[in-house]
This record gives C-alpha cells, structure tokens and sequence, in this order.
C-alpha cells in the first residue's frame, strides 16, 4: 500500500522560512516523479513543483519560481519542499503526489499523478 505523508507545516511569518518532507512507502522511490501541489479555499488545486525520479530535472509553478526548491533524497525516501521568502498567498493546504515516470520532463497537471498524500497546513502571517 501507498503512502504518501507530509510533515513540516506550520504558521510562519510573511518573510519567513518554512521546509516541507513527504516520506513515501510503499513504492520503489527511485523509479517516481514527485510532485508538489496546493490549495487554498476556495480556490483551484495549484501546481508547485515538481522532481524527476533522479532529481536531476525539476520545474516550478510561476508563483513559486526563485523562492521554493524541491530535493530528494532516494536512499531515505523522501522528497522536499525548501519555502523562503515566503509570501500571505503561500497559505494553503500543501500536498505531495507521486507517479511512475523514469523520463527526465517532469510533468504539472495533477492529473498526472496517481498518488496523493493527506497534505499538511502551511500559514503565512502578514
């Protein structure tokens, strides 16, 4: 079984620092593309970012772009989310997403992944 789970959110000022991880079980790591999305309320599922399976591709949604970098790290399982400067609009529900894919273009439509962790609250203060 498949699981997906995110930690490292919280409440942060604007300005501040935040990094989230998703360990992920029950797949063979190496072999997915990860992908992190988010939402607030009331508004649509956003891209965020994503890694190839070697982590030697990645791409970032514009909103996001010079201030979010996305790692991982195989031997643990684990992908991250580095979130500086960060911004009142950052605020949402963060979520980690998994798929098959050994291509080195990572893809950005939710509907590309199959995989979905519980997510995790991230708030910015203004």
């Amino acid at each position: 079984q498949v699981q997906l789970v995110e930690s490292g959110g919280g409440l942060v000022q604007a300005g501040g620092s935040l990094r989230l991880s998703c360990a992920a079980s029950g797949l063979t790591f190496s072999r997915y593309e990860m992908g992190w999305f988010r939402q607030a309320p009331g508004k649509e599922r956003e891209f965020v970012g994503a890694i190839s399976w070697s982590g030697g591709s990645t791409d970032y949604g514009d909103s996001v772009k010079g201030r979010f970098t996305i790692s991982r790290d195989n031997a643990k399982r684990t992908v991250y989310l580095q979130m500086n400067s960060l911004k009142p609009e950052d605020t949402a529900v963060y979520y980690c997403a998994a798929d098959l894919n050994l291509g080195v273009v990572v893809r950005a439509a939710s509907s590309d992944f199959h995989y979905w962790g519980q997510g995790t609250q991230v708030t910015v203060s203004s």
